[in-house]
Protein backbone atom coordinates (compact mmCIF):
# COMPACT_ATOMS: atom_id res chain seq x y z
CA UNK A 1 0.00 0.00 0.00
CA UNK A 2 2.89 2.51 1.03
CA UNK A 3 5.05 1.54 -2.16
CA UNK A 4 1.78 2.45 -4.18
CA UNK A 5 1.41 5.62 -2.98
CA UNK A 6 4.67 6.59 -3.42
CA UNK A 7 4.39 5.88 -7.43
CA UNK A 8 1.74 7.79 -7.43
CA UNK A 9 3.50 10.82 -5.80
CA UNK A 10 6.28 10.00 -8.17
CA UNK A 11 3.94 10.41 -11.30
CA UNK A 12 1.83 13.28 -9.74
CA UNK A 13 5.27 15.07 -9.58
CA UNK A 14 6.61 14.28 -13.10
CA UNK A 15 3.57 15.28 -14.21
CA UNK A 16 3.35 18.67 -12.28
CA UNK A 17 7.06 18.59 -13.08
CA UNK A 18 6.08 18.87 -17.24
CA UNK A 19 3.03 21.20 -16.68
CA UNK A 20 5.24 23.82 -15.05
CA UNK A 21 7.90 23.51 -17.88
CA UNK A 22 5.19 23.71 -20.63
CA UNK A 23 3.95 26.59 -18.36
CA UNK A 24 6.86 28.38 -18.05
CA UNK A 25 8.24 27.51 -21.46
CA UNK A 26 4.58 28.47 -23.01
CA UNK A 27 4.97 32.13 -20.91
CA UNK A 28 8.72 32.53 -22.08
CA UNK A 29 7.96 32.19 -25.84
CA UNK A 30 4.80 34.38 -25.60
CA UNK A 31 6.37 36.89 -24.08
CA UNK A 32 9.19 36.54 -26.14
CA UNK A 33 7.71 36.58 -29.29
CA UNK A 34 4.57 39.13 -29.01
CA UNK A 35 5.37 42.31 -31.05
CA UNK A 36 2.78 44.59 -32.39
CA UNK A 37 3.41 47.82 -35.16
CA UNK A 38 1.33 50.37 -35.59
CA UNK A 39 1.64 53.38 -37.02
CA UNK A 40 0.45 56.94 -35.42
CA UNK A 41 0.25 60.42 -36.80
CA UNK A 42 2.15 59.13 -39.69
CA UNK A 43 4.88 57.59 -37.38
CA UNK A 44 5.38 53.52 -37.28
CA UNK A 45 6.54 52.42 -33.71
CA UNK A 46 6.77 49.14 -33.10
CA UNK A 47 6.31 47.13 -29.09
CA UNK A 48 8.36 44.38 -28.37
CA UNK A 49 9.31 43.10 -25.16
CA UNK A 50 12.78 44.44 -25.07
CA UNK A 51 11.05 47.98 -24.45
CA UNK A 52 9.51 46.80 -21.12
CA UNK A 53 12.88 45.76 -18.84
CA UNK A 54 10.68 43.81 -16.70
CA UNK A 55 9.04 41.71 -19.79
CA UNK A 56 12.53 41.10 -20.92
CA UNK A 57 13.62 39.66 -17.37
CA UNK A 58 10.29 37.50 -17.63
CA UNK A 59 10.95 36.27 -20.81
CA UNK A 60 14.52 35.07 -19.34
CA UNK A 61 13.17 33.44 -15.86
CA UNK A 62 10.64 31.46 -17.06
CA UNK A 63 12.80 30.49 -19.82
CA UNK A 64 15.36 29.28 -17.40
CA UNK A 65 12.30 27.51 -15.01
CA UNK A 66 11.48 25.85 -17.76
CA UNK A 67 14.78 24.56 -18.35
CA UNK A 68 14.80 23.87 -15.06
CA UNK A 69 11.73 21.54 -14.49
CA UNK A 70 13.14 20.03 -17.67
CA UNK A 71 16.15 18.79 -15.89
CA UNK A 72 14.22 17.80 -12.56
CA UNK A 73 12.06 15.12 -15.18
CA UNK A 74 15.12 14.27 -16.27
CA UNK A 75 16.90 13.51 -12.88
CA UNK A 76 13.73 11.67 -11.95
CA UNK A 77 13.80 9.73 -15.07
CA UNK A 78 17.65 8.69 -14.29
CA UNK A 79 17.07 7.81 -10.68
CA UNK A 80 14.07 5.05 -11.63
CA UNK A 81 16.66 3.43 -14.09
CA UNK A 82 19.46 3.81 -11.94
CA UNK A 83 17.48 2.00 -8.85
CA UNK A 84 15.71 -0.51 -11.29
CA UNK A 85 12.10 1.25 -10.89
CA UNK A 86 12.01 0.60 -7.35
CA UNK A 87 8.54 2.28 -5.54
CA UNK A 88 10.15 5.84 -4.99
CA UNK A 89 12.69 6.64 -6.88
CA UNK A 90 12.75 9.92 -6.81
CA UNK A 91 12.29 9.97 -3.08
CA UNK A 92 15.26 7.57 -2.74
CA UNK A 93 18.16 10.43 -3.24
CA UNK A 94 20.57 11.43 -0.48
CA UNK A 95 20.11 14.19 1.54
CA UNK A 96 22.74 16.66 0.09
CA UNK A 97 20.64 16.13 -3.38
CA UNK A 98 16.91 16.54 -1.39
CA UNK A 99 18.10 19.89 0.13
CA UNK A 100 19.68 20.59 -2.91
CA UNK A 101 16.15 19.83 -4.92
CA UNK A 102 14.42 21.62 -2.31
CA UNK A 103 16.65 25.07 -2.57
CA UNK A 104 16.27 24.96 -5.99
CA UNK A 105 12.57 24.48 -6.62
CA UNK A 106 12.52 27.67 -3.78
CA UNK A 107 14.38 29.29 -5.51
CA UNK A 108 12.36 28.83 -8.63
CA UNK A 109 9.46 29.18 -7.36
CA UNK A 110 10.32 33.06 -5.61
CA UNK A 111 11.92 33.80 -8.98
CA UNK A 112 8.95 33.02 -11.12
CA UNK A 113 6.64 34.64 -8.63
CA UNK A 114 8.75 38.09 -8.16
CA UNK A 115 9.67 38.51 -12.18
CA UNK A 116 5.70 37.42 -12.71
CA UNK A 117 4.68 40.59 -10.16
CA UNK A 118 7.31 42.61 -11.60
CA UNK A 119 6.10 42.51 -14.88
CA UNK A 120 2.45 42.51 -13.95
CA UNK A 121 3.32 45.40 -12.39
CA UNK A 122 4.81 47.37 -15.07
CA UNK A 123 1.90 46.05 -17.55
CA UNK A 124 -0.61 48.12 -15.33
CA UNK A 125 1.45 51.09 -15.66
CA UNK A 126 0.91 50.57 -19.84
CA UNK A 127 -2.40 49.64 -19.34
CA UNK A 128 -3.66 52.65 -17.29
CA UNK A 129 -0.86 55.10 -17.54
CA UNK A 130 1.09 57.35 -14.94
CA UNK A 131 -0.40 60.23 -15.08
CA UNK A 132 1.94 62.10 -12.03
CA UNK A 133 5.45 60.88 -14.43
CA UNK A 134 3.21 61.78 -17.71
CA UNK A 135 2.92 58.52 -18.79
CA UNK A 136 0.08 57.65 -20.74
CA UNK A 137 -1.61 54.80 -22.20
CA UNK A 138 -0.13 52.25 -24.36
CA UNK A 139 -2.53 49.53 -24.56
CA UNK A 140 -4.95 51.44 -26.30
CA UNK A 141 -2.81 51.47 -29.23
CA UNK A 142 -0.78 48.05 -28.94
CA UNK A 143 -3.99 45.65 -27.53
CA UNK A 144 -3.24 42.97 -29.01
CA UNK A 145 0.47 43.30 -27.81
CA UNK A 146 -1.14 43.75 -24.32
CA UNK A 147 -3.76 40.90 -24.94
CA UNK A 148 -1.12 38.49 -25.30
CA UNK A 149 1.60 39.86 -22.05
CA UNK A 150 -1.28 39.31 -20.25
CA UNK A 151 -1.71 35.55 -21.71
CA UNK A 152 1.75 35.55 -20.51
CA UNK A 153 1.18 36.58 -17.05
CA UNK A 154 -1.30 34.33 -16.38
CA UNK A 155 0.52 31.19 -17.83
CA UNK A 156 3.74 32.82 -15.46
CA UNK A 157 1.71 32.98 -12.32
CA UNK A 158 0.37 29.59 -13.06
CA UNK A 159 3.96 28.35 -13.56
CA UNK A 160 4.79 29.86 -10.22
CA UNK A 161 1.82 28.48 -8.08
CA UNK A 162 3.03 24.92 -9.64
CA UNK A 163 6.53 25.65 -8.61
CA UNK A 164 5.05 26.85 -5.09
CA UNK A 165 3.36 23.33 -4.58
CA UNK A 166 6.54 21.49 -6.27
CA UNK A 167 8.66 23.32 -3.29
CA UNK A 168 6.33 21.86 -0.83
CA UNK A 169 6.70 18.29 -2.17
CA UNK A 170 10.45 18.70 -1.61
CA UNK A 171 10.20 20.16 1.67
CA UNK A 172 8.46 16.40 2.48
CA UNK A 173 11.30 15.11 0.75
CA UNK A 174 13.55 16.44 2.56
CA UNK A 175 11.65 15.77 5.91
CA UNK A 176 11.60 12.21 5.09
CA UNK A 177 15.24 11.64 5.61
CA UNK A 178 14.66 12.79 9.30
CA UNK A 179 11.65 10.78 10.21
CA UNK A 180 12.41 8.01 12.59
CA UNK A 181 10.25 5.24 10.63
CA UNK A 182 12.21 5.50 7.50
CA UNK A 183 15.61 4.42 6.27
CA UNK A 184 15.99 6.78 3.32
CA UNK A 185 19.91 6.83 2.47
CA UNK A 186 22.30 9.26 3.83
Amino acid sequence: MVAAARVWEVKAEGLLRGACAALAAAAALLVGLSTQTETVLFVTKKATVKDVQALWVLAMAAAAAAGYHLLQLLKCFYLGRRVGGGASPCRRSSRALAWTCLLLDKACAYTTFATTVAAAQACVIALDGAHALQWTKLCNIYTRFCEQIAGSLVLGMLAAVGTAVLSAASARNVFRHYSPGTHAAH
